[in-house]
């Protein structure tokens, strides 16, 4: 059971700045990539959402700051609604979503409905040397699952366990995530390069439709 239901349970009860934070950043590609679950929460989330965002693309990430039982501050994704990540969500075209899951072995969920930018982000992980499974455990399927809370109703979600996490950072507890290793670098790299494909696709729908 989450301790909070929504954002306006969490924010009656938690203080802004001390226990939690909202980042974020407009891009032009139509592209918002997010971490509802960053911070302390989804160790790690927060930093990878950042770098794949890059110049090009939306960022938006809810961090945990407590020093113990940010666990409190996670809200499901399809109840998630922070005005700021819910508004950026609704102007996109598309959304990656980053998670963290438990699971001690490395490997990627990955979920959503945009069929298509899922089908070339797997592909490129695989070729980078990442595990990626699909699972009943993390669809992302669910029309009110803010991945998919875009202009288009689509987007992907990416839950990535923390046996895999621990191998993108030196360490990764709160002051130590700073310093990311090749694994994370690679990561980043490969989903990079699918976002950069699907903005220069989206450019030439719209040449081609004028």
């Amino acid at each position: 059971m989450e301790k909070y239901n929504n954002y306006k349970q969490l924010s009656e009860n938690e203080t802004e700045g001390k226990d939690y934070n909202v980042h974020y950043r407009h891009g032009k590609s139509g592209i918002v990539v997010m971490a509802p679950h960053g911070g302390g929460i989804e160790p790690g989330t927060t930093e990878l959402a950042d770098a794949v965002t890059g110049n090009e693309h939306s960022f938006y990430s809810f961090d945990g700051l407590k020093k113990r039982g940010n666990s409190d501050l996670h809200i499901t994704s399809r109840q998630f609604d922070e005005p700021i990540g819910t508004d950026i969500a609704k102007d996109s075209q598309s959304i990656i979503t980053i998670h963290g899951c438990k699971e001690e072995g490395e490997v990627v969920y990955i979920g959503g409905r945009d069929k298509s930018l899922k089908e070339n982000l797997k592909k490129a992980l695989r070729r980078a040397g990442f595990s990626i499974k699909e699972t009943p455990r993390f669809p992302g399927k669910h029309e009110l699952n803010i991945c998919n809370r875009s202009q288009t109703g689509k987007g992907v979600q990416l839950e990535i366990s923390m046996g895999l996490r621990r191998t993108m950072f030196q360490d990764i507890s709160r002051i130590k995530r700073k310093k990311t290793t090749k694994v994370f670098d690679k990561f980043v790299t490969a989903i990079r390069n699918v976002l950069s494909d699907f903005k220069v696709l989206e450019v030439l729908c719209l040449t081609t439709s004028v």
